[in-house]
């Protein structure tokens, strides 16, 4: 029996459910996911199988008006994700559609050679009659649609199915027991970086990053992981850490749990916090964090 491989690119305005549903897809967490916009960074492989066949999902950054340096480099790690894609899958949030964000991806989407898939996610929480008025608005511009909530899993086997169909003949780029071309270290910043929107929310802009420091399997079988949480003043700084300490604690202890179960293995995570006032405009953080550097 043959085998397949292929490349989707999953894109769509900031917090429409993307990450979540390239974790449901590969059956397994390989992308951070928070309530906040703009949580994904870099392009981070995840790996599903079906079969004979390998899905590659390219899981882009959400599109929106670049200002930043740092909002460029997401903005042009996203449509990278597209280029060469058997497939583009445009993520659309029916819970809270955000018109001015879902125009320019049509617009960039309307003259790409690659197959488009429309699917339109959050279905568990939305009414039928608006889902069939926003599907029937938008289908004239994509080959299928797919009404899925990725949260509870509805609708994504359906659309697993179909892209394995859509899946050219040819080797599989990764083993089989691979879920993400992301590197285990990257991968752990990740897994912090979530914890670090979970826990502060609001308080915590996007000025943070997360560097690995070092990544050193020990000889029990754990792994000691130390990573430094970067800041740009001194009020965030106190934030992070919170009273005696309390905060980063917390963090720490949450994003350990995570990743001794991602990783299968027991883990010693070390956190620090460092005050680095231009840090986005540094380029060496950029490579670390696993993006490129754009003028």
């Amino acid at each position: 029996m043959s085998t397949h491989c292929g490349l989707v690119a999953v894109i769509g305005a900031p917090n429409a459910g993307k990450s979540t549903l390239v974790n449901a897809l590969v059956g397994q967490k390989v992308a951070i996911t928070s309530s906040k916009a703009q949580t994904t960074r870099a392009r981070l492989l995840g790996i599903a199988l079906a079969g004979e066949v390998q899905i590659i999902l390219a899981d882009t950054p959400g599109i929106f008006q670049p200002r930043r340096r740092l909002d460029r480099a997401m903005v042009a790690a996203a449509w990278e994700g597209a280029q060469e894609a058997d497939a583009i899958l445009l993520v659309v949030d029916c819970v809270k559609l955000r018109r001015h964000e879902l125009e320019p991806l049509r617009e960039a989407l309307r003259d790409r050679p690659e197959r488009k898939i429309l699917v339109i996610n959050k279905v568990d929480a939305s009414a039928k009659e608006p889902l069939l008025v926003l599907a029937q608005e938008l289908a004239g511009e994509f080959e299928e649609t797919f009404f899925v909530s990725a949260l509870t899993g509805d609708g994504v086997p359906e659309l697993k199915d179909r892209l394995a169909a859509l899946m050219p003949e040819g080797p599989w780029l990764y083993p089989e027991d691979q879920v993400s071309d992301a590197s285990e270290r990257l991968l752990a910043c990740e897994i912090t970086r979530e914890q670090l929107f979970r826990k502060l929310r609001d308080e915590l802009p996007y000025d943070s990053a997360v560097r690995p420091e070092s990544y050193q399997q020990r000889k029990d079988g754990s792994v000691e992981i130390r990573q430094q949480i970067v800041v740009a003043r001194d009020s965030q700084k106190a934030i992070v850490l919170g009273r005696r300490g309390a905060m980063i604690k917390e963090i720490g202890e949450a994003a350990r749990k995570e990743l001794a179960q991602v990783l299968g293995q027991t883990v010693h995570l070390f956190l620090h916090v460092k005050v680095e006032e231009g840090w986005a405009e540094a380029r060496d953080i950029y490579e670390e964090i696993g993006l490129d550097w754009v003028k």
